[in-house]
């Protein structure tokens, strides 16, 4: 029989779960603050703990802490009121296993306290780790990445509003698309708009919809994304780009989940849940005034910031094995590794396309290498002169240089001129000192092309 310990200082509370609790079999044992929650525990044999997060003197937070110190195997979850999602991502980060938000809904307590149970037995943290990419398609071992895993977790049933920041290539919408499928509304749409790609005046018509003949080519009526999202999540990246006229639309369909098709006189309602991304600093947008501020405190309900790579560089090895292993698998070849040449230079640049930069790098490097290892001449140019620099000399590069075959040298000199030339064939060609057909041609002789 599983003993839970429930923690909370209010006595019908703890009257009723403890009644409903021992009703469904499990052995329960309460108690109403930090010190006798404290005392209770350290008779020992607890398999769970449910806390509520505020208490009188020390917090549930607190509690959380300590049995992590004297336990960090025995599960936590956090009870806190109704709309603090902030405390819940906190005590998430700080190792808490779950959470329930005030009035308790008794039938969720006791699946959350199943599910719990079930997932603490034989779970590592490294499985559980390892769970979650699976789960989110999100990889990385870094303080940062499981922090944004566990935020997805708290946040993914709420209703609340989320904007996710960061630059370019950092997986913003992976981040969404994870919040969406770990979400109820997982069996609904994810409909995604770039605000960046769609031209100002027809960006209203992208998001709302039109009704036949409310403009020349209107031939029918159409769905727009907020409609199409209507139970699901509606992923609008690049928010920084709307231009202000349609971010008044925007915020009242917000206010109100209704809206007009152009051309419409009767609302329409729907039911979606927004998620925004950003490569701007949108509080600065809003003091240049060119976002408006109630919009940005409407979207910015739950922020999440995305680290860069060059933050992240703990995370590049597994990045790189996961990058490998689709390429490989894609181009039908054996590439199982990278030598360690190539790893070292990959550590030392900074990425200034995070993710999808390296992304690009190892499909590019799958694809021309000749060998069943990644070595440091499928590498660009700039990223693999990181690690020559530092460790080649000339007679290294001559030796190195006498070991490959003729066709090798040509094809690793033609690389190089590409490299340096931006890939740039006129200028590569001007640079190897040939026309560009003949480049042409021996780009094709070598699978450049």
């Amino acid at each position: 029989m599983d003993k839970i310990l429930i923690v909370d200082d209010e006595r019908n509370i703890l009257r009723m779960m403890n009644r409903f609790l021992t009703k469904e079999g499990f052995y329960v044992e309460t108690a109403r603050n930090f010190e006798e929650a404290t005392s209770r525990f350290a008779d020992g044999g607890f398999n769970l703990v449910l806390t509520d997060m505020r208490l009188p003197g020390r917090s549930g937070l607190e509690i959380l802490k300590w049995i992590k110190q004297k336990n960090p195997e025995i599960p936590v979850i956090i009870i806190t009121a109704h709309g603090s999602i902030e405390n819940a991502v906190e005590a998430m980060k700080s190792g808490a296993a779950n959470y329930l938000t005030k009035p308790v809904d008794l039938e969720e307590m006791l699946a959350i306290v199943r599910h719990t149970l079930l997932h603490s037995q034989g779970l590592t943290e490294e499985t559980l780790s390892i769970h979650r990419e699976q789960q989110y398609g999100i990889i990385g071992k870094s303080k940062a990445i499981q922090d944004i895993l566990a935020t997805i977790e708290v946040v993914s049933n709420s209703r609340a509003n989320i904007l996710i920041s960061g630059e370019s290539g950092t997986g913003k919408e992976l981040v969404a698309r994870a919040i969406h499928k770990a979400s109820s509304r997982k069996e609904f749409p994810f409909v995604a708009i770039n605000c960046a790609a769609i031209p100002p005046d027809l960006i209203e018509n992208e998001l709302f919809g039109h009704e036949a003949g409310a403009y020349t080519g209107a031939l029918g009526q159409e769905k727009g994304k907020v409609e199409v999202a209507d139970r699901g999540t509606l992923f609008l990246d690049e928010i920084g780009e709307m231009a202000v006229n349609m971010q008044i639309k925007l915020l009242r369909f917000i206010q109100e989940r209704e809206f007009y098709r152009i051309g419409g006189t009767r609302p329409v309602r729907s039911d979606c849940r927004i998620i925004a991304a950003t490569n701007k600093d949108l509080e600065k947008e809003v003091a240049a005034g060119r976002f408006r501020e109630d919009l940005f405190y409407r979207l910015n309900v739950i922020p999440i910031k995305m680290p860069p790579l060059r933050e992240r560089k703990e995370d590049i090895p597994l990045l790189v094995d996961y990058f490998l292993r689709k390429y490989a698998e894609e181009n039908h070849k054996f590439i199982n590794a990278v030598e360690q040449r190539v790893m070292d230079a990959l550590l030392k640049y900074s990425w200034p396309g995070n993710i999808r930069e390296l992304e690009n790098i190892i499909e590019r490097a799958v694809v021309l290498t000749k060998f069943e290892t990644i070595v440091l001449d499928d590498l660009p140019r700039k990223i693999a002169s990181l690690v020559l620099e530092d460790t080649d000399s000339p007679g290294r590069q001559i030796k190195d240089l006498s070991d490959m075959t003729l066709s090798e040298i040509e094809r690793l000199a033609i690389i190089n001129a590409l490299e340096a030339e931006d890939w740039n064939q006129t200028r590569a060609a001007r640079r190897l000192g040939i026309t560009r057909r003949q480049l042409r041609t021996k780009m094709v002789k070598y699978k450049l092309l």
